[in-house]
Parts: structure tokens; C-alpha cells; sequence
């Protein structure tokens, strides 16, 4: 493996850096936005669940118990 010096490394790294294309602000607001409603969205599911399975073992303990 060929090894690079310094120098040549951190031009390099410049050079990669430069080809970053930032996203807008408004693309960084929507997906921010997506993020939170699907979060939510998936609180929600997953409440809903564990109050299905919650409710089916109460139903099933208490009618053997």
C-alpha cells in the first residue's frame, strides 16, 4: 500500500470535501419534519401493540387464573 504524506492528504481531502453537495434549507426543514411524524407514527403503532398484547394476555391469565 502506498503511503501519502501529509500534505498530499489534506489536499486531497479538500478536494472530496469540495464534491459535498450541502442540502437546502428547506429540504433540511422537510425531512426534519418527516422524521418527527414518523416517529410519532411509529410511537403510535407500537402503543397500540403492546396494549393488543397487554389486553390478550390479561383476557387469557384471567381466564385460566
Amino acid at each position: 500500500m502506498a503511503k501519502t504524506n501529509p500534505l498530499q492528504f489534506i489536499q486531497q481531502t479538500r478536494s472530496e470535501i469540495s464534491k459535498v453537495v450541502w442540502p437546502t434549507r428547506r429540504e433540511v426543514v422537510l425531512t426534519t419534519v418527516m422524521v418527527f411524524i414518523m416517529a410519532t407514527l411509529t410511537a403510535i403503532f407500537f402503543a397500540l401493540v403492546d396494549l393488543l398484547i397487554r389486553t390478550g394476555l390479561q383476557g387469557v391469565l384471567g381466564f385460566f387464573g
